[in-house]
């Protein structure tokens, strides 16, 4: 298998900003659950891209970017001491509440176990339709070259959404089809705003909290 031609973009939609899909504490913005389409064929090096969805009335602004730095399997991550403070904590703080590090494999059986998070039922049972969605790509897109802004994201530049018939931003599902031109575009841009880490809260904070 020869190596791609160029670093790939993968651009979405983030229709729930709680923190936890894409996960920017810590010092590390990390995607573990939903996406999985992404999850299985992001590589270290590409671009994962988060705009921000009409209902929050953020369409066209940037919710967070992030190259890919590592990718890790679900229990690499579980078991990595870097990532302990992303295992959710339901009675913490609200970052803590939101931690996305939810996935291992049970001792002996070898089922998946999905942590009390975000993600599973009221009650803290295992959210069958969750965990077999976030199962479908058991690994983790990893970052420390990120800017996480949540509901405070920049509007996405003109020449980023009409660029030879291509809109760096998606509406459904995800895209990655675009010209080297406008992934360097984009970087280009991205790297002209100088910030970096986490910015800003998720924009459902705001409106549920």
């Amino acid at each position: 298998m020869g190596r791609r031609a160029h670093m790939r973009i993968y651009s979405y939609v983030v229709a729930r900003d709680y923190g936890f899909a894409p996960n920017p504490f810590h010092g590390y913005c990390t995607l573990a659950t939903c996406k999985p389409l992404i999850r299985r064929v992001a590589k270290v090096g590409d671009w994962v891209v988060g705009t921000g969805s009409a209902k929050n009335k953020r369409q066209g602004f940037l919710v967070y970017a992030m190259k890919v730095t590592e990718v890790a399997t679900f229990e690499a991550y579980w078991d990595d001491s870097r990532f302990l403070e992303k295992r959710p904590n339901l009675h913490g703080s609200v970052k803590q509440a939101y931690g996305d590090n939810i996935y291992h494999r049970a001792e002996g059986s070898g089922a998946w176990v999905q942590e009390d998070s975000h993600h599973s039922l009221e009650n803290g049972a295992t959210n069958l339709a969750n965990l077999n969605v976030d199962t479908q790509a058991p690994q983790v897109l990893i970052s420390e070259d990120f800017a996480y802004y949540g509901g405070e994201g920049p509007r996405i530049p003109a020449e980023l959404r009409n660029s030879g018939g291509y809109d760096i931003c998606a509406s459904r599902g995800h895209k990655s089809d675009f010209p080297a031109g406008l992934v360097k575009n984009f970087e280009t841009w991205f790297r002209s705003l100088g910030e970096n880490g986490y910015l800003g809260a998720p924009v459902d904070w705001r409106l549920n909290h």
